[in-house]
């Protein structure tokens, strides 16, 4: 699943993305707009523990892709909205994050003449919610160029989905994105189909300058008590020192991060950590002498497609999973010792995986 970048014209998007990747992305062209993709690992402490444990040839933490829209129209948010082969892209992705400029820098005019990171927000919203008011509208249309030669039970059906786009249109007019309104899990799948924007998960990040980053903390909770209703969470960096701190050794990086009053843990290990959560992700995890490996699933995938990930003969030949909380499993200090206690317990097919299971697999192909 992917996760893609927005922001306004000179709003940071394009240098946060280099920080995440370590300017490592990959440029490719999707859908006619100019794309860079990156793949990054997701920070988790648990594997450095459990490698002190079992001593693994490698380590492997789960990761997660970001995509960037290399040149969204100048005009966004004043004079022009996001083009067709840029909403191509941005209809692929699982989640958004928003990118909104707050540093100030004389050299740099903003688009809107002024910085005010709340009105951006405000205007990378109205764009996707004109996106998607765009994409029912065509909708209704068409339901209505059908309606008068379908049979009874179609007509039906056109009228559930009928009722249901106006419900989310008059939602939106409203200023609630489709995230918000309450859909049943039939209702669920056509709002899945029509690929609407309003409806992913969104993270917020504010892009500050240095002088800014010892309030980071205090600027964070800000933004969360003015969004959380609406189910947005914000990060606060500055995209370009983050950027210049992958580069350097760790050890640099933290002393340069305290002496400017901020956080030692990197905001883009925090902005990476939420984004994953955000889709729905956990990471199960498998140990041994070989590997110590986090796999991605969807929270609650059944342990027999949890197999699948590690390989597709242990799906298909699945018997048994061994699994044990990682906190109960660093608690024994082994897997010999967890048997012991009776704590590593065995689940069947349909046992739902929980984020930092451990789990050893019985199969026979």
């Amino acid at each position: 699943m992917d996760i893609a970048i927005l922001g306004l014209a000179q709003s940071g998007k394009t240098t946060l993305f280099r920080a995440l990747t370590g300017g490592r992305g990959e440029a490719t062209v999707g859908a006619g707009a100019p794309v860079l993709m990156g793949v990054v690992k997701v920070p988790d402490p648990r594997l450095g523990v459990l490698a002190q444990m079992f001593h693994p040839q490698k380590v492997v933490p789960s990761d997660v892709r970001f995509l960037d829209v290399v040149a969204p129209p100048s005009g966004l948010g004043k004079t022009q909205g996001f083009s067709g082969p840029i909403l191509n892209q941005l209809g692929a992705a699982a989640a958004f994050v928003l990118v909104v400029r707050a540093f100030k820098d004389e050299g740099v005019p903003h688009l809107l003449g002024s910085v005010d990171p709340h009105r951006d927000l405000a205007t990378l919203n109205l764009e996707l919610a004109f996106s998607d008011l765009g994409i029912m509208e065509r909708r209704l249309q068409r339901i209505a160029a059908s309606y008068k030669g379908a049979k009874p039970a179609e007509r039906e059906a056109l009228d559930r989905e009928q009722a249901l786009l106006e419900r989310l249109k008059a939602g939106l007019e409203a200023e609630k994105p489709v995230r918000q309104l309450q859909v049943s899990a039939d209702e669920a799948r056509f709002v899945e189909n029509y690929a609407l924007l309003t409806a992913r998960p969104m993270l917020v990040v504010v892009n500050v300058g240095e002088d800014e980053l010892a309030q980071a903390a205090a600027l964070e909770a800000g933004w969360s008590a003015r969004y959380g209703a609406q189910g947005l969470r914000a990060v606060v960096l500055c995209a370009k020192l983050e950027m210049e701190l992958a580069l350097l050794e760790p050890a640099e990086a933290v002393e340069f991060r305290r002496s400017l009053g901020a956080p030692e843990e990197p905001a883009i290990d925090r902005l990476v950590r939420l984004s994953y959560q955000m889709l729905g992700l956990a990471s199960f995890l498998t140990v041994g002498e070989d590997e110590v490996r986090a796999w991605t699933v969807v929270e609650g995938t059944p342990a027999v497609k949890a197999a699948g990930k590690v390989h597709s003969d242990i799906e298909r030949g699945f018997i048994r999973a061994e699994v044990i909380g990682y906190d109960d499993l660093v608690r024994c200090g082994s897997l010999a010792e967890a048997r012991k206690r009776g704590l590593l317990r065995l689940e069947g097919k349909t046992y739902p995986v929980k984020d930092g299971d451990v789990i050893n697999y019985l199969f026979n192909v």
